[in-house]
């Protein structure tokens, strides 16, 4: 059953809470309190940011450090950050006793449906791998077609930070994670297009299993219900949601990398049997974004524009920071930032990009509890010159890898921290190769976030790391 929108005034007269006071949190604050001034609001938080919002000035905002089940419970409506789970067991308590847990996602959406419940002109890109270059692929590319786009959400802005925007952009093109996608279901909205690129296990922590995830993943198709879906016809998974929502009839689904659509031959670009362009040329890292181009481009057909035309401006992309970003050569060793990889499939999808080259690749962090087997026995064929493991998991990923290293196939070490993966790796390469960060698991521990632990990798690479963080295009534009 669809969840019945909740818009901002609806707040009025309710208690109402927020958990969480990361940059999600004070945007959706800032929302509440523009249209509801006066408003009593508690927020929880920690004790820091208690200390924090005293400076704020605001009578009619109340912090508390304690989260239980028993005070979520006071609250008809808690307005929590995506970083939260909402299968905490203190959160499934006070939601089973009447509280409703939704983010500023669900605002977001809620405040832009029509009368209709379509939210128009929004385009939302999610997947396990390769979402933010998608997105901001698709805001760049809707932009050079004389479109004003906002480029936001998960990419780096929240989407209640512009919650109204003057002038109002053309086309929303809307990054949404795992944590979110259930929002936009919640909110009662219907997104007019959807992306969605693949699904690995991802987040396990979060969602708490690998069944879980998929179904949170999926549900910005099987809960939102997009007017038309756009769906990658080379994952099993997406390709079982798509005949459904089929036979359902009331989404309309448009396949790429399917040879009637747009897909690859090779390194070729086509649209069914029409030859569009060599991809070879393009700044996209790694052959799995040059096909999710194809998604890009099915996506504006979507819109009704002449993707066709669009298609060679892709070659004016600028990539983003993090994600396969090669920041330069020292002393015969290039340095290869992909921090933003936080699962064992990214780190395979990393050095297939370098197979034509000498590779150390450093993997390893916050454990999750994700499988390494599938990233071992892809080693037996296709080692790299060394492997470094390094962080919480390294330790379990370093035992699945010695009995094939066993072989001689690469070196295997064994790091405390960056810093020393960095030196085994540099002393792996002796002077000629690529350095790949490409972990495969989070940064939590060592590193605020995986832009923390990228620009260390670069300071560590004696680059500047404030010129390699910046995400072009944020915002409308």
């Amino acid at each position: 059953m669809r969840s019945s929108p909740l818009r901002i005034a609806a707040l009025e007269g309710r208690k109402v809470a927020l958990w969480g006071w990361g940059r999600e949190g004070r945007a959706a604050y800032h929302a509440i309190r523009g249209r509801l001034p006066s408003l009593p609001l508690t927020l929880f938080c920690s004790a820091d940011e208690a200390a924090d919002v005293v400076t704020l000035g605001d009578a009619n905002l109340r912090a508390e450090t304690v989260a239980d089940a028993e005070r979520l419970s006071a609250f008809d409506v808690v307005v929590k950050s995506p970083g939260i789970s909402p299968y905490r067991p203190e959160a499934i308590v006070a939601a089973e006793r009447g509280t409703r847990f939704i983010g500023g996602t669900a605002l977001w959406f809620a405040e832009h449906a029509n009368a209709d419940g379509i939210v128009d002109d929004v385009v939302c890109v999610t997947g396990t791998k390769g979402k933010s270059t998608t997105t901001a692929l698709l805001a760049h590319l809707l932009r050079a077609d004389g479109l004003r786009t906002a480029l936001v959400g998960n990419i780096g802005l929240p989407l209640l930070e512009i919650l109204d925007p003057r002038p109002s952009p053309d086309v929303w093109a809307i990054e949404l994670s795992s944590y979110q996608t259930g929002d936009v279901a919640h909110s009662g909205a219907r997104p007019q297009v959807a992306i969605a690129l693949n699904v690995f296990p991802e987040h396990l922590d979060w969602h708490g299993s690998h069944e879980r995830y998929v179904e949170d993943k999926l549900r910005l198709l099987t809960g939102a219900r997009p007017r038309i879906a756009v769906l990658n016809a080379r994952d099993p998974r997406l390709v079982e949601v798509g005949e459904t929502l089929t036979r359902d009839g009331d989404v309309d689904v448009r396949w790429f990398g399917h040879a009637e659509g747009w897909h690859l031959r090779e390194d070729d670009l086509y649209r069914g049997d029409r030859f569009v362009m060599d991809t070879r040329p393009l700044p996209l890292p790694g052959r799995h974004n040059r096909g999710n181009l194809c998604a890009v481009l099915t996506a504006i057909e979507a819109l009704g524009r002449d993707a066709i035309a669009l298609a060679p401006r892709a070659v004016e992309f600028r990539p983003l920071p993090h994600r396969l970003q090669t920041l330069g050569t020292r002393d015969g060793v290039a340095y290869v930032n992909d921090s933003i990889s936080t699962t064992p499939h990214a780190s395979l999808a990393a050095l297939d990009c370098f197979d034509d080259k000498r590779v150390a690749i450093l993997v390893g962090g916050h454990d999750r509890g994700l499988p390494w087997e599938a990233f071992a026995d892809a080693m037996r064929a296709h080692a790299p010159v060394a492997i470094i493991t390094m962080g919480q998991n390294g330790p379990r990923i370093n035992a699945l890898l010695a009995p094939i290293a066993v072989q001689g196939s690469f070196v295997l070490g064994e790091a405390a921290d960056l810093v020393d993966a960095m030196r085994q790796a540099r002393a792996a390469l002796a002077g000629e190769g690529v350095v790949l960060l490409s972990p495969g698991a989070p940064s939590f521990g060592p590193y605020k976030d995986y832009v923390a632990r990228g620009r260390h990798f670069a300071e560590l690479a004696g680059f500047d790391p404030e010129m390699i963080s910046a995400i072009p295009g944020l915002g409308v534009a």
